[in-house]
């Protein structure tokens, strides 16, 4: 299990993250919710290396992964960032290939690794291609079979995880689905499985737990049912919405109500209110 413990994190006198404590645990997607600021991408960040905390640690398998060698983490751990700049005229085959860095495995095995997740992110047929004339979305796809080929197979070190930042951002509605479904089919694999997302309702299909984060904190942790509650995404986004079940999928659907329905609805509040005042003064 990879786990936060009392995390924080600061940048000057703001506080990215307060105190926060999850668990990843294998052959689950855990999706992570929030407002633009909320701190979302610090915990992938801090989860991934990539920052370092303040307070607190992160521990992988009871251990503080600053007690691991930085290439038996890489071995475990991969990431799809919300950004990768990237601007030699690498073909997406070697940006692929990258992932294999980690591992001292034959070069036609590592090619052959890298060819099967570039088929499972469906781009395979981008091999040769410079990578820089590739589209946002097709970049995005390239770099998921990066990651994918990073921590392919078991490697006797321990459980693998994956840490997808906002990785549907780029991506048209199908692929916006693919991801997610080769997200769920890695935890089927036993994978833990990390996704920062934007869209509630692809977090409620397609996740197991989701953390909603609110100002450095986490909100509400749970179930989608038990999560996605009108009371919660009302506070964490400040916005006014329904909450229903979903026609076709076991899930819950969200829907902002219209600002015009809010103020329809405030417009009636008041008048209920000087009606009930009203009322009273006549009594």
């Amino acid at each position: 299990m990879l786990e936060l413990r009392n995390i924080s994190y600061r940048v000057g006198d703001t506080a990215l993250l307060d105190r926060v404590s999850l668990e990843v645990h294998p052959g689950e997607v855990l999706a992570i919710v929030g407002a633009n600021g909320a701190g979302k991408t610090t915990i992938t960040n801090i989860l991934s290396g990539k920052k370092t905390p303040q307070t607190g640690d992160v521990m992988l398998d009871g251990a503080s992964i600053r007690s691991y060698e930085p290439s038996a983490l890489a071995r475990r751990r991969a990431v799809l960032p919300q950004f990768s700049n990237l601007s030699f005229a690498f073909t997406v085959f070697e940006v692929v290939l990258l992932g294999r860095t980690p591992h001292q495995t034959s070069a036609s095995a590592d090619a052959e690794i890298c060819l099967e997740a570039m088929r499972v992110t469906g781009v395979e047929h981008l091999a040769s291609r410079e990578y820089p004339t590739l589209s946002g979305g097709e970049q995005q796809r390239v770099h998921l079979a990066r990651a994918l080929a990073q921590i392919w197979h078991p490697n006797g070190d321990g459980d693998r995880y994956l840490f997808l930042d906002e990785p549907t951002a780029s991506l048209d509605l199908a692929h916006q689905h693919h991801v997610l479904h080769i997200a769920r089919d890695c935890a089927k694999l036993g994978l833990g499985v990390m996704a920062v997302l934007h869209d509630l309702n692809l977090a409620a299909e397609h996740a197991d737990r989701i953390a909603i984060m609110r100002q450095g904190t986490i909100a509400a942790l749970g179930s989608p049912d038990d999560v996605l509650t009108s009371e919660n995404i009302e506070a964490a986004f400040d916005i006014s919405v329904m909450v229903t079940q979903h026609p076709h999928a076991a899930c819950p659907l969200v829907v902002a109500v219209p600002e015009e329905d809010i103020d329809l609805r405030l417009a009636r509040e008041e008048q209920a209110l000087n009606e009930t005042i009203q009322q009273l003064l006549n009594e």
